[in-house]
């Protein structure tokens, strides 16, 4: 047997844990009128395929009807749901893994508009800041029924094969009563540490009246919100040693902080730019206090921190959740000594911030997860072995390259940079996302290992292509910022990239003009504010920045804020003139009624990209499908056969930004998908 911490069996209750890591209970919202079918349980089969030591399921599945969900989560209040939990428990013990649910009541961390309209309710009035719901403050009548709620739950989950459930407490219903920020009911439930904890051992008494002793419950909670007249980690401790001696809870998952605004949220669950494991230490001194089986995730992206947490005693199960979005062959990496082959989590949070933008959990650089039933972890090899020819070397050139590689084709790269990464690079150079180069380094690394040969600063065109006599041709060329969006003065503004880049020196008095709402704004924002320059960031929508999404947008507010940004929604830079040293800003509006001018001294236009397609159009002509792509076919998973020019020498694909301006998890599906089958 191995001697890695990671690697040893652990003994839960009557369970055996066949290594230290698990994924923590999350919601990718994948359900189905909230039952976890196909797609939910080939997500979780795939990990424990890849040896994870247990999955747990269903961030917050819901108990009771007045806690709908407020994106899309398991329905644990349905009868029917239990023969599809049975099927799903029964698919991951097959691969070894062992598997739980999370159950809980949102309270005030939902909306009343959603499901059947019924009151959100809360030990307090008290409205959350992220959900803006105004609670019922709740009476005798509402704790009786949600403490049954609890544990018929309890009894589904244990009659649909569950090993255990772990009950959420931090930020949802429990810790609404724990709390005194939210806690404003008299005795017996309210005023004292112990008449606040009652709802909760209220409620594992009654799931221990339905499931038995022997059943695994355990607790996911925070021991210190971290918040003025909040809990203390005092308090926490205090709390973590009464749900010990209870003996109702068989283990500890133990968090830090609140989650109720998105900066409290970013903190518990920290993203990119931010540090790893900040709660990790804290989590050791709960262990310490209570000698009690205890778990924690919170960002511990990458194996070496996660084997710390073990080899020091600090945890008993360490989580890497996010990771296993990314890779969900972690625990077979390590088995087979490939370490070196574990895609990175960067951080991105694409996964956890699009849930609620986008409706489900895209990883921003595995395409395959989420779509395991028809998208491959691993790539299969071809059975004939093709020339395929990528111009650039960008996210979706790389992935494509990666794909056929493994596929087993021979592969050639045109990249007119010195470097790979195309527009990651530039996104990169910022030293909270310096975390996306690893999307590159880790693609570059599969890339050798396949033998795909690179040739950089060379400009290729389509003579540079059809010298190699391709079989295939894959356009990846990206594109470049477009500014040319004003009425008058285009020639007079610069792009976010230009101030990334550095080709610019920043102004000191700047409007940067948000059209796109992504990253790249708030970047060039950043960078402008830094710099000591007067920002203000102009946008024609209702909200800034939509597309980089509330926990991401987190540590840009906290930066921006402090330099006294200023942020104009619903208006639109219409056109520029110079006037001197400066430059006169026209604006309106696209509700009407308004013009207006403003100066500045730099005008910053972010509007996203225009494709670099011209090497696309004139290989177009020489191509057997004239560039087409069936989409049948595509979205099938079937090869491509469309022939529109039988004397063309070479089928002719693009993909990514060089089709149209969209984002690095685009570019790497647009390659995953097509290649997949070439």
């Amino acid at each position: 047997m191995s001697n890695d911490p990671l690697l040893q069996p652990f003994q839960l209750k009557h369970l055996t844990l066949r290594n230290r890591i698990i994924m923590t209970a999350h919601e990718p919202a994948y359900p189905e009128e909230g039952m976890p079918k196909a797609r939910y349980r080939a997500y979780h089969v795939e990990r424990a395929k890849g040896g994870v030591a247990m999955t747990m399921t269903a961030g917050s599945a819901a108990v009771s009807k007045d806690s709908p969900p407020v994106f899309n989560n398991l329905l644990v209040y349905k009868d029917e749901v239990v023969p599809w939990m049975k099927d799903m428990t029964d698919a991951v013990h097959e691969q070894g893994a062992a598997i739980m649910i999370q159950l809980t009541h949102l309270g005030r961390r939902t909306r009343w508009d959603k499901a059947f309209w019924l009151p959100v309710v809360s030990p307090s009035h008290r409205r959350e800041a992220s959900h803006k719901a105004f609670p019922k403050k709740m009476e005798d009548w509402d704790i009786e029924r949600i403490i049954t709620d609890y544990a018929d739950a309890a009894e589904r989950m244990k009659a649909g094969g569950m090993d255990g459930i772990e009950l959420q407490a931090y930020g949802h219903l429990m810790d609404q009563f724990w709390s005194p920020l939210t806690n404003e009911l008299d005795a017996p439930y309210g005023g004292s540490l112990e008449n606040r904890l009652r709802f909760t051992f209220d409620v594992l008494k009654e799931i221990r009246k339905r499931v038995g002793p022997d059943f695994i419950v355990g607790v996911r909670y925070t021991g210190d919100e971290m918040l003025e007249g909040g809990l203390t980690k005092a308090d926490g401790l205090d709390i973590s040693r009464r749900l010990k001696e209870s003996g109702l809870v068989d283990f500890l998952n133990v968090v830090r902080g609140h989650i109720d605004t998105d900066a409290g949220l970013t903190d518990v669950i920290p993203i990119q730019g931010m540090a790893n494991s900040p709660h990790l230490d804290f989590a050791g001194e709960v262990r310490a206090a209570t000698n009690f089986p205890t778990f924690h995730a919170a960002k511990i992206p990458d194996v070496a921190t996660a084997r710390h947490a073990i080899a020091s005693g600090k945890l008993d199960m360490v989580g890497m959740t996010r990771a296993h979005m990314t890779d969900p062959h972690i625990v077979r990496k390590i088995i087979e000594r490939r370490e070196d082959d574990i895609r990175p989590c960067v951080g991105a949070n694409y996964c956890l911030d699009r849930i609620y933008q986008g409706g489900a959990a895209y990883c921003i650089h595995n395409a395959a997860t989420g779509r395991e039933l028809d998208m491959p972890h691993t790539i299969a090899r071809a059975e004939t072995r093709k020339k395929i020819v990528i111009v650039g070397a960008g996210p979706a050139g790389l992935e494509a390259a990666r794909v056929a590689g493994e596929r087993g084709h021979e592969v050639v790269v045109f990249e007119v940079a010195p470097d790979p990464g195309g527009q990651i690079r530039l996104t990169a150079q910022s030293e909270r996302r310096k975390e996306m180069i690893s999307i590159i380094d880790w693609r570059m690394a599969q890339c050798e290992k396949y033998g795909v040969t690179f040739h950089f600063n060379t400009w290729a065109d389509a003579g540079t292509v059809q010298a190699e006599n391709p079989d295939v041709v894959i356009i990846a060329t990206g594109g470049m910022p477009h500014t040319e969006v004003l009425t008058k003065g285009n020639e007079l503004v610069v792009s976010s990239w230009d101030i990334i880049a550095g080709d610019v020196k920043p102004g000191s008095n700047v409007l940067v003009f948000d059209d796109a709402g992504d990253h790249a704004g708030l970047q060039a924002a950043e960078i402008l504010a830094d710099a000591g320059g007067r920002v203000e960031i102009m946008t024609p929508d209702r909200s800034f920045a939509p597309e980089v999404m509330a926990m991401n947008l987190t540590p840009y507010m906290r930066a921006l804020q402090n330099k006294e940004v200023t942020f104009t929604v619903t208006y639109r830079l219409e056109a520029v003139e110079k006037d001197g040293n400066q430059l006169i800003a026209y604006v309106g509006s696209d509700y009407g009624g308004v013009s207006k001018q403003r100066t500045f001294d730099q005008i910053v236009v972010n509007h996203g990209t225009v494709p670099l397609d011209e090497i696309y159009f004139d290989l177009k002509p020489a191509s057997t499908n004239l560039g087409e792509v069936s989409y049948e076919q595509l979205i099938a998973g079937v090869p491509q056969s469309v022939i529109r020019n039988p004397d063309g020498g070479f089928q002719l694909f693009r993909i990514g930004d060089a089709v149209s301006a969209r984002n690095t998890h685009a570019a790497i599906y647009d390659a995953l998908r097509l290649m997949k089958d070439i």
